[in-house]
Order: structure tokens, then sequence, then C-alpha cells
């Protein structure tokens, strides 16, 4: 008797049959296509879960198989657009002139696919950024960008571009080690609870943590964890690259340790999640007044509480005074720090070693926040 089909096999079956038809094609059509779904060794029911499956596991790897419905919302077929699956034809242009033309084919439709033009500026950026994700520390982001300019590569000189661009990229901030990151992915599979030692970010002193880690995100050029801090009781976030001796408990290794709090969206937090309220540090309060309400400042202002009584004043709760006093320098004095007397001498420590950079000699033009001495 025939082996059965690999799922592979199956899988490229599919897509063949699903790529050459331009309308929607119900299962049964398509099982005459693919002889996994037309064996007669299993029940229809066994079949279409079998499909089912596949479906599901391409569609996780970015394959856009759309389910049709009628008006009665009734799947009437499948459908799997050649737009949506190939990449769009790739080509050069410098000066307004394409300088690379593709070669398209009239077979199995890929006439009809567009084209996406680069001119060479925006080529050098594609190449930079690529590298820099390589720098990043992450084996499967530098996988993924690999891949990436492999694909690119095939019509355009990416590699190229990038050997030849000249571009001083700023090089990667301090990353992770590759087996911190696998030690992180193994508890979070698990919900494994884990130690390690932990370097400060405002005070650079060292701890002994113990973490319920929840997920990790990318933010301002660093890979942070978040996770409950078991000493603490607090919901943290941990910069990876100031976590030392990281240790995954490998008690009762096939239990959880703990379960994710089920109104914890990684996503949400992350994106909640401003330069000033990262680090391990507790929160402090500061206010912060705003003397112009230009449009950027405004927009500012409305990151804050406001404070009864004083319109012109917001309160901010942060970890960082060195991020957060950055962020008020960027509003050119329109948003200056009111309290504590630590953020505006860190205020004034960082307009004056600005001012270093830019201002040859000292002068009385420079904008001071309240209570600073000049």
């Amino acid at each position: 008797m025939p082996s059965p089909p690999s799922k592979l096999q199956r899988w490229t079956d599919l897509l063949a049959a699903l790529l050459i038809r331009k309308f929607p094609v119900p299962f049964d059509e398509l099982a005459r296509d693919v002889p996994a779904y037309s064996g007669k060794r299993q029940s229809e029911a066994a079949r279409m879960r079998m499909f089912e499956r596949d479906k599901d596991e391409l569609r996780s790897f970015g394959i856009p198989i759309d389910t049709v419905l009628n008006d009665a919302g009734e799947t009437v077929g499948y459908k799997l657009s050649s737009k949506d699956f190939y990449l769009p034809y790739l080509c050069l242009a410098e000066g307004g002139r394409k300088t690379s033309r593709p070669r398209k084919t009239d077979k199995y439709g890929y006439q009809a696919l567009s084209t996406l033009t680069f001119e060479p500026d925006e080529l050098a950026a594609v190449a930079s950024a690529a590298a820099r994700v390589r720098d990043l520390g992450d084996d499967t982001l530098r996988l993924d960008a690999e891949s990436a300019t492999r694909k690119l590569a095939f019509d355009l000189p990416v590699g190229a571009v990038a050997a030849t661009d000249g571009t001083d990229r700023i090089p990667a901030r301090a990353q992770p080690s590759a087996a911190i990151l696998d030690q992180l992915n193994d508890a979070l599979l698990r919900r494994k609870e884990i130690t390690f030692t932990y370097r400060g970010i405002a005070s650079d002193s060292t701890t002994e943590r113990t973490v319920h880690p929840y997920g990790l995100f990318f933010l301002s050029s660093h890979w942070y964890l978040a996770g409950l801090d078991t000493g603490k009781d607090e919901l943290r976030n941990f910069r990876l690259s100031r976590i030392d001796n990281l240790k995954v408990n490998s008690g009762r290794a096939q239990s959880r340790d703990f379960e994710i709090p089920e109104d914890f969206r990684l996503r949400e937090h992350a994106r909640s999640r401003h330069a000033w309220e990262l680090g391990d540090g507790d929160l402090e309060e500061a206010i912060v007044l705003f003397r112009r309400h230009t449009g950027a400042s405004h927009s500012a202002a409305h990151l804050g509480e406001p404070v009864p009584g004083a319109p012109e004043l917001r309160r901010f709760r942060i970890r960082r005074r060195d991020a957060f006093a950055r962020w008020l320098l960027s509003f050119g004095g329109d948003a200056v720090p009111d309290s504590p007397s630590d953020l505006l001498a860190e205020y004034a420590r960082q307009l004056e070693a600005t001012l270093e950079q830019y201002v040859p000699e000292k002068n009385d033009s420079r904008v001071y926040p309240p209570g600073v001495v000049q």
C-alpha cells in the first residue's frame, strides 16, 4: 500500500488547487485536486477536519486563505488570490527612470501581479534597517531579516547597497544574550517562575529578583520582560540586557507555576509604556509646567493628569528622571519641570550638557525651569 502523503505535500496540493482558481471553490471540488482529501479510507468528516487543520496552520504562516460566505452566513467556498499570495514584481528607478525592469511571465496569472518600484535611497534604508535588525541579538529576528533580504535581493541589489552606501549605522545598544532569550522563551511557554540578578537602571545596584514572566516586548531599542515581581507583588518591566544569572524553576517540570491574569494584554501593556515609566524603581510624582501650548506640547500635556486649581500644570508618574528630563528638553522650553527638586537638577544638568555641544560661549538666552539657579 502506498504511504499517505505528508503534511507538506497536502499543503502544496491545497495551495496549487486554490491558486489555479479565480473564484471561490467548495471543499468537495478541492478534494478532487488534493489526493489526501479524496481517499476512501477516511470518512468525509475526518477529511474535512484535516482540511480545517491544514487551512488554519497555513493561515498562521500568513497565507490569506479566505472563507467565502453567502448572505445567510453559510460557507460557499474558499479562495486564495495570487495578488495576496505572491510578492509583487520589484524594480529599481533612478531620477524618475526605471533602471531595472522585472521579467514578467504570462503563466498562471503572474502577469496580473503589481510592480513595486524602489528609489536608491529607499533601497538603502531597507538594507540599513535589515542590518539593524540583525544586530539586535535575537536569532529569530535575525533569520527573518536575512530571509526578507534574500527575497528582495532576487530582483534588487540589496546586498550591494548594504556594502556600498557608506552609511554610518548607529550600533545597536547592549542586547541580551541568546541564552537568556531561549531561557525566557522556555519559561513563558511552560509558565515557570524565574529568578535572576538585576542591575537597576537608575541606581545601577544589583538585586535578586523572583518573577512570574508574562511576556516580552521591544521598545526604544531594548527588549523588556513584563512580569509579576513576587517580592514586591507588583507588575514590573525588566530590561533584558540588565538581567544576569537567570534560572528557570526546574521543580515540577510538567506543571505551571502561575497563571497570567485574564485581563493582562501584552500588546496594550507595551503600547502604554513611555521611556520614563520603564525601569525597576518605584514610581514618583513629577509636576510639569506647560508655558505655551503649541501642537506638540498640547498633545504632551494630555499624557499627564490635571492638577486641581492649576490649569498650566500636569502631573506625571515616572521611574526614570533622566528619560523624563530628556523628553521635556525636546519641547524647547514650552514644557519644563516644576517639581521635585531632583528632577529640576537632572533637567538643568542635561540642558547644560546640551548647550555645551551647540553654544561655544555661555549666554543668558538659555531657558531654565523655575527654581533652577542660573
